[in-house]
């Protein structure tokens, strides 16, 4: 599930972040045909859309965030995890066990693989600038790409390690080590909206057409920064909350008025996750795209949780547990939720007698009995932003709106709306406020899909989180103690050998 593609040894953070072409060549992909190695190398318009196109490659690596990146957020949470300790030396283990070692291999791949993605952001950045073309819309636009990757990864490194190395151009061999330290959240956070308002203001198109798919958008724009400014107000000062409310509000509002289709519970929740109906439903506003029965760019994650005995997920013939789901996730489901049909299953083999995860499915002939799937990996979805408009109406004090957002995700799962929920006792002990019921929904409807642990971060300060993991029953976790969490799991660690560079401006994160 988590093979490396490339060797990545011995090597710093700082060398992913010059130009590739000064520095080793391990950090070059070789199985990507779009790859281009120096900024320098760009002549055409061409030779920068290949380039833009390495960028969008980079998004599949699964030590970065592609669809086998559970290990590095979903794991994390209190959605999955894993009951084998022993495996890989237990370096897995590691992140859902909050036993987490800054010496851990996949920490360390996971930081070089999404700054690889800054990197060729950074390239193409610099690079286009020394390239005429004779469409300047067509420059912004890519342009505009690329800064809303550069901006989606820095949004996923701040919230995983907090303070980080911030670079936004190629760097010389000579300028490595001058640049890399660790810059402040808000430093870092004030340049992801800087280029993502570049991409909302840019040429790109405002939605997805079907021979676009999986390409940047301002509906994606939009998005992104309204889910950064909600981070903002909910994360770091306090003093600046209710205007970076606003303009999570103002950003979510615009993404939401420009979907293609009226209320949510027009997209049966299925289709959404529909190989066959992946080109068409309205609801999916960006994605990884993967190409079914192709050995090198076909979706592994049907088969890689498929359960032995079953055939849900792949016509794999699968010999282990699957896909694991917590039964703190099965417990939290409601009853006559269609989501849990769809998204968990129990397996009856013997050697499984679990819940396992069915949400991603392709057991179509075309996958092939290799489970070579049509899957699409969606980072962003309208389920998603309805549910942030929800919280954003929440902590504005907008109640009503708020629950009307709430509604149109429960309506498609065919529950019950929430002012009947609410006066249901089961329910109002669980979800006794609006903030609690809120959560709840975004942990049945996205379950799986990345979102969970940055949910809990969003949601619950330090001590609150640290409360919430502590009242929950370790008999539903399994081998993964949840003795372990405490105030430090709020971030990762420092990968080792980035720390070592240098101990002042590499500083360790509390409690590592």
């Amino acid at each position: 599930m988590f093979d490396k593609k490339y060797k990545l040894t011995h090597i710093i953070t700082a060398f992913a972040l010059c130009v590739l072409s000064s520095c080793s060549t391990d950090f070059i992909d070789l199985e990507d045909p779009n790859a281009v190695s120096n900024a320098s190398f760009y002549q055409s318009p061409g030779e920068v859309e290949a380039a833009v196109n390495g960028i969008y490659q980079s998004l599949r690596n699964g030590n970065g965030i592609g669809e086998t990146s559970a290990l590095y957020s979903e794991e994390r949470s209190d959605n999955t995890g894993r009951n084998d300790n022993q495996s890989n030396a237990g370096e897995p283990f590691q992140f859902n066990d909050f036993s987490l070692l800054p010496s851990n291999t996949y920490l360390k791949s996971h930081w070089l693989a999404l700054y690889q993605t800054i990197t060729r952001s950074n390239q193409v950045l610099e690079g286009i600038e020394k390239v005429n073309f004779a469409d300047n819309d067509l420059k912004d636009k890519y342009k505009a790409e690329a800064k809303f990757m550069r901006a989606l990864i820095y949004f996923h490194l701040v919230r995983r390690w907090g303070d980080v190395p911030l670079i936004t151009r190629p760097l010389t061999f000579a300028e490595v080590q001058a640049n890399t330290f660790r810059e402040k959240q808000d430093v870092v956070y004030q340049q992801i909206v800087t280029d993502l308002t570049d991409a909302v203001n840019s040429t790109l198109p405002d939605v997805q057409t079907t021979a676009t798919k999986g390409k940047v958008t301002k509906a994606a724009a939009n998005a992104l920064l309204g889910q950064v400014y909600l981070t903002m107000a909910t994360t770091l000062d306090a003093a600046n909350r209710t205007e970076n409310l606003n303009k999570a509000k103002s950003h979510l509002t615009a993404c939401y008025e420009l979907r293609t289709f009226g209320t949510l519970k027009e997209i049966p929740y299925a289709d959404v996750f529909d190989v066959a109906k992946k080109s068409t439903v309205p609801e999916i506003i960006f994605q990884v795209v993967n190409k079914q029965g192709d050995i090198n760019f076909s979706s592994a994650i049907a088969r890689n949780n498929q359960a032995k005995g079953e055939t849900i997920n792949s016509l794999i013939n699968s010999t282990g547990a699957g896909g694991n789901v917590t039964p703190d996730l099965v417990l939290d489901y409601e009853e006559a939720d269609v989501r849990k049909d769809y998204n968990i299953k129990f397996a009856n083999d013997p050697i499984v007698r679990d819940y396992f995860i069915t949400k991603f499915r392709d057991a179509s002939p075309a996958a092939t009995n290799q489970g070579f799937g049509g899957n699409d990996w969606i980072l962003i979805r309208y389920a998603d932003v309805i549910l942030m408009l929800a919280e954003v109406n929440m902590h504005l004090g907008y109640e009503p709106a708020a629950i009307g957002f709430l509604n149109q995700v429960r309506e498609r799962a065919g529950l019950p709306l929430y002012a009947e929920s609410i006066r249901n006792t089961t329910y109002r002990t669980k979800y006794p406020t609006l903030k609690l019921a809120i959560l709840h929904e975004r942990r049945a409807e996205l379950a799986f899909e990345n979102h969970r642990w940055f949910d809990l971060l969003r949601f619950f300060s330090t001590d609150e989180l640290v409360a919430y993991f502590k009242a929950k029953s370790q008999d539903n976790f399994g081998l993964a103690k949840l003795s372990n969490f405490g105030p430090k799991d709020r971030y990762y660690p420092i990968p080792f050998d980035e720390y070592k560079l240098d101990p002042t401006k590499m500083y360790q994160n509390p409690g590592y």
